[in-house]
Parts: C-alpha cells; sequence; structure tokens
C-alpha cells in the first residue's frame, strides 16, 4: 500500500500467479516459457517495454518456480531473494544451495503456518548458517501481513538510486 509495485512473473504454462497479483490491483506482466525452466534477461526487458520503471519502488520478479535452474542466470535485479516456505521444510537450503548462495536475503514465508506444517525454525536457520553464513532473513506471512514491511523496507534500502530527471 502507497508503494510503486509492478510484478514480472515467470511460469512454464500458466499465467495463474498473474491473474492473482492483477486481481490484487498489482501491474503485473507474464513471462510463459513454455518448458525452459528459468527466465533470461532479454525476456524480462522485452516485458518491461512501455512499463514507467521511474514510477516504480520495486519491480518485483519472479523466476520459474523451481529452485535449482534460475539460480545461474542474470537477470539484471538489484536484489536477489530466496523465498523458503514453511510448508517446503527446513532442509531447502541444503538441497538448493545453489540458490541460496546466490541470494542476498532468504524470507521465510508462510509463517503463519510455521506450527501446522510442523516447521523447525532453528533447524531452517541452522542450515541457512550452514550454505550461507550472515545471511539476512527475514519471515513473513502474506495473509496476516506479519514482516511484510521489513522486508519491503530491506528491499528499498538495497535498490540503486533513481536518475536524477532530466
Amino acid at each position: 500500500r502507497g508503494r510503486g509495485v509492478a510484478a514480472v512473473v515467470g511460469d512454464l504454462e500458466t499465467d495463474n500467479d498473474a491473474r492473482r497479483l492483477a486481481g490484487a490491483g498489482v501491474p503485473v506482466r507474464q513471462i510463459t516459457t513454455h518448458g525452459l525452466c528459468h527466465l533470461e534477461a532479454a525476456m524480462v526487458e522485452e516485458r518491461l517495454a512501455g512499463w514507467d520503471l521511474a514510477a516504480l519502488d520495486v519491480l518485483f520478479i519472479e523466476n520459474v518456480g523451481n529452485l535449482g535452474c534460475p539460480t545461474s542466470w542474470d537477470l539484471g535485479e538489484g536484489v536477489r531473494v530466496a523465498l523458503l516456505a514453511v510448508t517446503e521444510g527446513e532442509d531447502k537450503p541444503l538441497k538448493y544451495p545453489g540458490l541460496f548462495n546466490t541470494a542476498d536475503l532468504t524470507v521465510i514465508t508462510k509463517i503463519d503456518l510455521a506450527a501446522a506444517a510442523e516447521f523447525d525454525r532453528e533447524g531452517a536457520l541452522a542450515n541457512l548458517a550452514a550454505v550461507r553464513p550472515g545471511m539476512r532473513v527475514l519471515e513473513v506471512s502474506a495473509k496476516t501481513g506479519a514482516g511484510v514491511e521489513p522486508w519491503i523496507d530491506a528491499l528499498l534500502a538495497r535498490r540503486p538510486a533513481k536518475p536524477a530527471a532530466g
């Protein structure tokens, strides 16, 4: 709320996530890769055409939803965030170290479901520290809003300065 945000969403075949975001009032553009396991910078650049990027505080780029393949592709992002859902388990950093080694920040999501998922928070933090010592970790719940503001503040603090007008 009150911030200029937009999203580029990458998926293998559907536009389900993009439609959900658009329904919430977020400007969004879809990239469907038709089986390619990652986005490429040229794909993102093509989808950005015509957008007033200077009006955005944050542009989210969701790479194709797997935790291995996209880590090798530079999209020109200013901040790379690894999302770790409590429903996926605390061992994800050990299974997919490349993702966490290339990220600037890890966000543990769906924290409101931690108890129901029997999520081992301390285990997850230990696994993250084993793979990427010193990684900043935030915990959020999109459902309750807990932790969302610190996450956005962390993104805003790391974004490049906007060029001066004129």
